[in-house]
């Protein structure tokens, strides 16, 4: 009895190392996702201080970025593979959570455009959420967010141009 539970548990433990050998490959753009691991710094454009940090994780399936704006609360976006484009949900302060998605033209990936798809716990669209967020690609060390948000019908961008810290 006990050589069958080992060998069944041996069997079992085997099975996520054989799925993953199947795992398709990240698509370019997702690859530039991954390549920003690391602390950035940054101002906005009414020159406040910001920073950022992404860090691969979940078997490098996923992107999380803690982002600190001057004098407001935490914010976390994950961004993962989602067919041929990139998806990301965006934790709030105002706890709501947005959903927004990228699918990037062919070529060279110099810029993410994340459109609006839904949002949890957002029970109106008239109540304030980020609807878009526009990230470019400068260099390896510089990138800008545009962040769109959106209150009773209106918009208003905040854009952030970060530097990776130490560069």
């Amino acid at each position: 009895m006990k050589r069958c539970a080992f060998v069944f548990l041996a069997f079992v433990s085997a099975i996520p190392v054989v799925a993953q050998s199947g795992a398709k490959p990240s698509p370019p753009a997702f690859k530039k996702m991954q390549a920003l691991a690391g602390d950035w710094e940054g101002k906005d454009a009414n020159g406040m201080p910001a920073k950022t940090n992404f860090k691969v994780v979940v078997a490098n399936t996923t992107v999380m970025e803690t982002l600190e704006m001057h004098d407001e609360p935490e914010m976390l976006t994950l961004y993962t593979v989602d067919g041929d484009g990139v998806a990301l949900v965006h934790y709030c302060p105002t706890n709501n959570q947005p959903r927004m998605r990228a699918a990037p033209t062919a070529g060279e990936v110099k810029e993410l455009d994340f459109q609006f798809t839904g949002a949890g716990n957002l029970p109106e669209a008239s109540i304030g959420h980020e609807q878009r967020l526009v990230l470019r690609f400068e260099d390896e060390n510089h990138i800008t967010e545009e962040w769109t948000w959106r209150s009773k019908g209106k918009d208003s961008v905040n854009v952030i141009n970060f530097a990776r810290s130490g560069k």
